[in-house]
């Protein structure tokens, strides 16, 4: 009997443990049920249920990365939705599926002036030509489209067709265009007179490189005797592109200087060979990053006259991470610094040696690309900065 009623306890006993084990488990379980982002899913069940506009389920899961990414407070992360991840991916990679023109950002009474004409687009090919003014696309109004719409339209798959109409002295012409794979001319070489060889760096993206080092070569045959490097208006890029040229222009020690997240400096160099004739810089504020550091890097090593106007200063640098979702997130990971270990957030930007400030009207026009050398006034101060 004794035996029988320590069996009995003992049973009640690993009951009572099997029991308050099951309940700390639906507990834990029905905790790790709940969403992790309850307010979040709250929000959207109210705004579905009582939205009185309309709002799908995208829009709203855009949005919410989108400020959860603007809440770390760093002006220079970014997220992409992923309807928009192909266009960033053709950014970086400099090329693009298109009719290979580029139009003014800003409508026209008629519609968008054509800017420039690629060498080796549709465009060209159809015969469009800078200057001319487009006024409709697949046949719908220019004035009605809109920039986006109009872009729109004028994309589609390669090797199709798209019906673009021009105003060209004051006459319509319509033409079918072929949309091709168009590598963007990322560096372009102009000798100017006084044997100055001037080149205008669009981006520090993929191949701009070897582009920028090749339109050097090519005016240093022709004849240069001093060097002009563009980078107003360059929104910077890959460091990889950055240190190339760098090394190919700076004499033997460090032209770059990159700090991780986790602290980790990494140091690049540049070997003893390097170009020995007068360089200028041009930038302003829109030259962002990497074109930033390379004229702070020429600045710093006495190689070159920097002209025009003061930086923004933007030392981060971002990685881009794609989403399960199809979305992307550029996120600062690190800080960037010059061969001296400045970084150009932290001094508010970089500062010309030149100071040539430009109005409202003509910085567009130089934006646009509508002023020659002879009438830009940062370009003749640098060849007046070169020629002393």
């Amino acid at each position: 009997m004794q035996n029988e009623n320590r069996w009995i306890q003992g049973f009640w006993r690993l009951a009572s443990y099997i029991l308050v084990a099951t309940v700390a488990s639906c507990v834990t379980l029905f905790l790790f049920a709940q969403p992790k982002n309850q307010k979040l899913e709250e929000l959207r069940s109210l705004i579905n249920s009582r939205f009185i506009g309309e709002v799908t389920d995208t829009q709203l899961d855009d949005g919410a990365a989108a400020g959860m990414v603007a809440a770390t407070g760093d002006r220079w992360s970014y997220y992409i939705p992923a309807s928009e991840y192909a266009s960033h991916m053709e950014q970086v990679n400099n090329e693009y599926v298109g009719i290979g023109v580029t139009i003014a950002s800003t409508l026209g009474e008629q519609g968008f002036e054509v800017l420039t004409v690629e060498p080796n687009g549709g465009a060209l090919e159809a015969g469009i030509q800078p200057g001319d003014v487009i006024c409709r696309v697949a046949g719908e109004s220019a004035l009605t489209l809109g920039l986006d719409g109009a872009k729109a339209l004028i994309k589609g798959a390669e090797q199709t067709q798209v019906e673009i109409t021009v105003i060209r002295e004051g006459e319509e012409h319509t033409f079918n265009v072929v949309r091709k794979k168009i590598q963007v001319i990322v560096a372009k070489g102009e000798m100017l007179p006084g044997e100055i060889g001037l080149i205008a760096i669009k981006n520090f993206d993929e191949r701009c490189a070897d582009e920028t080092l090749a339109a050097m070569e090519s005016l240093l045959e022709q004849g240069a005797k001093a060097l002009i490097f563009d980078v107003r208006y360059n929104p910077g890029g890959f460091k990889k592109e950055l240190v190339k040229i760098l090394d190919r222009l700076l004499p033997e020690g460090p032209v770059f200087r990159s700090i991780s997240y986790t602290g980790e400096e990494t140091v690049d160099s540049s070997d003893g060979d390097c170009l020995d004739i007068p360089m200028a810089v041009l930038i302003n504020q829109s030259s962002y990053s990497a074109a930033e550091f390379f004229a702070a890097a020429l600045s710093e090593y006495d190689k070159a006259v920097v002209v025009g106007e003061p930086t923004t200063g933007k030392s981060y640098f971002q990685n881009t991470y794609q989403l399960s979702d199809g979305s992307a997130v550029g996120l600062s990971v690190g800080k960037y610094c010059t061969p001296k270990g400045v970084s150009l957030a932290e001094v508010g930007g970089l500062k010309p040696d030149v100071e040539i400030p430009v109005d409202d009207e003509t910085f567009s026009k130089i934006y646009s690309g509508l002023v020659k050398p002879a009438d830009d006034p940062q370009i003749q101060a640098a060849i007046a900065a070169l020629q002393q």
